[in-house]
């Protein structure tokens, strides 16, 4: 009912704007794919549409962080990037992963590198990246299974033919975490390349024995094979091993305090290590004047471990922290085909973006996990503020080891249809069969049912209307759908029970507008609603159990990105969310629940203003209303905002240092949560200062 209202009223608006636009008669602007220029906030098309169409076309809320605004705010993490995004929010992940919510839905999975699944948990570096796309909404058309709130696309570097250099970043913070990166390109000849990014990280922070290290590498090779076609080669490699650190648990109301440094875990245990090997080649040709096409295959290894021990409850009458532990390896291999074909045609008047592809995927996991047994119990308490000490250990005992074959083949063709010089629809299919077979070894060690298969078919829509008064602003409406499969995100989850449930499904209603007032600064505005059926959540009596319940998420954003002088540049962001379950029923009654890790409020500004050529000044801010940590809605994180501030200075033409300080004010604060006893507590505040070399 929310968004009803607020659709017509938005729609009242539109056919006002409409009605007095002076229309011009001019031919179909042009979508020819701009190339990126690398300025900041400069970035007018995404790879995450797959069509080369102009933003301000798009009906549906886009935000987009390039190299430079991640080199300007010293950005480390994806949750780092999250923060100033309108309608998302870092999870803490367990202290072993990316996890996000955005608009309403918790996801570990929704993640893609150059338009590729990337779903396994591990924490993504940035060192190679052009930019970062986190495309909100649900959306499968253009991404398949999952995404039922949106996805983060990544963006990486690749090698250039048009210039040789060399650029050397090394940064040092408050914690001595420090790292040094290296993107170096050469320019073979006219027609190939070669590219080589890397990083090392040593990690530090103000938590007790927190520390760990990670070291990257990915080579790029191009070469354009004659002038309607170009050969990618690349090949990433991670390595990230640290120390896990799920936070303090609670008092029963909030986050325990006065534990600002203390690990509740042994660091000899708590660790997580990673290993990933990720190759690709892709092959782009003009097939005419008006159609080209585009080839990608993937193959990535992943090699994950994680064990540790965690606070998972306190009793303040007897001062005692309950500890819980386990250890979780998995193995991933993922083959992924994907081919895109786009082009222009034009029906009488009308003319025609194409958007049609192909995609086959072929993915193998093996996860186990085992707990510590002592004294009969995989937990044990300590005294708070006391020794960890860990009692005699008992025995190991595996407690799940499953192992899934997923293929899945798509099929999708999209129209953008330029009806007249004020009026864009957009409509798509997308058909996918999604096919998983999982063995249960501990069920058939136990004699029991272990092998579970199902297969869903599903098609899913998108439809957008934009209606344009000029060039520089539109109006939209839209409707998209995704689904996930019932074996969950990481698709190991597959039982006697959700062996026979329909996927969950996402159903995305949106209004927006979108104004470039110049041509440097853009705003975009956007209601929306999504409704979950047949969802699964985090059961909040336990967290390694989940529940099914439908939700729903209500909301809008607001977002100012770009310059609003050739000085000041400026990223303001600005959502609000009303997540909560739809059609809980408690002894008769109505109890639907609020969702956790919303915050209802959420708001992100960053100006930086140059002075002159060399010196330039950043000003940042962050506000985060309070959330609950888990469904149980018995425990909630406090509101929090931050200053952050930075200055820049160009030594000389090869030569730039900048100071980055985060948390100016020293705000005490809790940023994230796994579930009511997994609360993070936020870094004080940290300087780093970054150098940066380029010849």
């Amino acid at each position: 009912m929310k968004f009803i209202k607020s659709s017509l009223a938005i729609a009242i608006a539109v056919s006002s704007a409409t009605a007095n636009a002076n229309i011009a008669t001019t031919t179909a602007e042009s979508v020819e794919r701009i190339t990126v220029r690398g300025a900041f906030f400069g970035q007018d098309s995404a790879d995450s549409l797959k069509t080369p169409t102009a933003l301000v076309n798009v009906p549906s809320s886009l935000t987009i962080i390039d190299a430079a605004q991640i080199e300007q705010q010293a950005f480390t993490s994806i949750a780092d990037i999250l923060q100033y995004t309108p309608g998302a929010s870092s999870g803490q992940g367990e202290d072993h992963r990316d996890q996000m919510t955005l608009r309403g839905q918790n996801t570990t999975a929704d993640f893609f590198i150059d338009g590729l699944r990337d779903d396994v948990q591990y924490f993504r570096p940035l060192y190679n990246l052009e930019r970062v796309e986190i495309l909100r909404g649900s959306n499968a058309l253009l991404f398949g299974r999952g995404g039922g709130g949106g996805v983060v696309n990544r963006v990486s570097k690749t090698a250039d033919t048009s210039e040789s250099f060399t650029t050397i970043n090394a940064a040092l913070d408050t914690f001595a975490a420090y790292n040094a990166a290296i993107d170096m390109n050469k320019a073979i000849d006219d027609n190939q390349a070669v590219r080589i990014n890397a990083v090392y990280e040593s990690m530090e922070n103000h938590r007790d024995n927190k520390e760990g290290d990670r070291f990257a590498v990915n080579p790029t090779y191009s070469l354009f094979i004659n002038d309607d076609t170009k050969l990618t080669l690349s090949y990433e490699y991670v390595n990230d091993e640290r120390v896990i650190d799920r936070g303090v648990p609670s008092d029963g109301s909030g986050p325990l305090r006065g534990q600002d440094e203390t690990l509740f875990g042994d660091p000899d245990f708590n660790l997580t290590t990673f290993e990933g090997h990720i190759a690709r080649s892709v092959v782009e040709h003009n097939l005419s004047e008006n159609w080209s096409i585009n080839g990608t295959l993937q193959y990535a290894d992943y090699d994950k471990l994680y064990q540790n021990y965690y606070p998972a409850g306190y009793d303040a009458d007897t001062n005692l922290v309950t500890i819980d532990n386990y250890i979780d390896p998995t193995q991933r291999q993922n083959l992924i085909f994907q081919v895109n074909a786009v082009g222009q045609i034009e029906t009488g008047d009308i003319e025609h973006t194409i958007l049609m592809g192909a995609e086959y995927g072929d993915q193998d996991t093996a996860n186990k996990r085992d707990e510590l047994r002592f004294n009969g119990s995989d937990k044990f308490t300590v005294e708070l503020n006391g020794p960890f000490i860990i009692p005699t250990l008992e025995e190991q005992r595996n407690t799940r080891d499953r192992a899934s074959n997923v293929k899945f083949t798509s099929v999708f063709l999209q129209d953008e249809a330029q009806i007249n010089d004020w009026l864009i629809l957009v409509a798509g299919l997308r058909y996918d069969s999604f096919d998983i077979d999982v063995v249960d070894n501990v069920a058939l060690r136990n004699d029991s049912q272990g092998n579970f298969a199902r297969k869903d078919t599903e098609v899913s829509p998108r439809f957008g209307a934009i209606v344009k008064p000029n060039d520089d602003m539109s109006f939209y409406v839209s409707y998209s759908k995704s689904f996930l499969p019932r074996s969950g995100d990481q698709f190991l989850t597959l039982n006697l029970n959700s062996e026979a449930l329909a996927p969950e499904e996402f159903e995305n209603r949106e209004i927006g507008m979108k104004w470039n007032p110049t041509d440097t600064l853009a705003f975009t505005a956007a209601i929306f609603e999504i409704e979950r059926e047949n969802g699964s959540v985090v059961d909040p009596t336990n967290p390694e159990r989940s529940l099914l319940t439908g939700t729903t998420t209500d909301g809008f954003e607001l977002q100012l990105v770009g310059n609003i002088t050739d000085e000041w540049e400026i990223n303001a962001g600005y959502s609000y969310l009303d997540g909560e379950e739809m059609g809980r029923v408690v002894d008769g009654v109505e109890s639907n629940r609020t969702l956790s890790q919303v915050p209802e409020n959420m708001f992100t500004l960053w100006n930086n203003y140059a002075f002159s050529d060399k010196l330039s000044v950043g000003l940042g801010y962050i506000y985060q209303s309070e959330q609950f940590t888990s469904l149980s809605n018995a425990v909630e994180l406090p509101s929090f905002s931050r200053v952050d501030v930075a200055a820049y200075y160009q030594l000389n033409s090869k030569t730039s240092i900048q100071l980055n300080i985060e948390n100016l004010l020293d705000e005490d604060y809790f940023s994230a949560a796994h579930n009511d006893n997994n609360i993070t507590v936020a870094e004080p505040v940290n300087a780093r200062v970054s150098l940066s070399y380029t010849f």
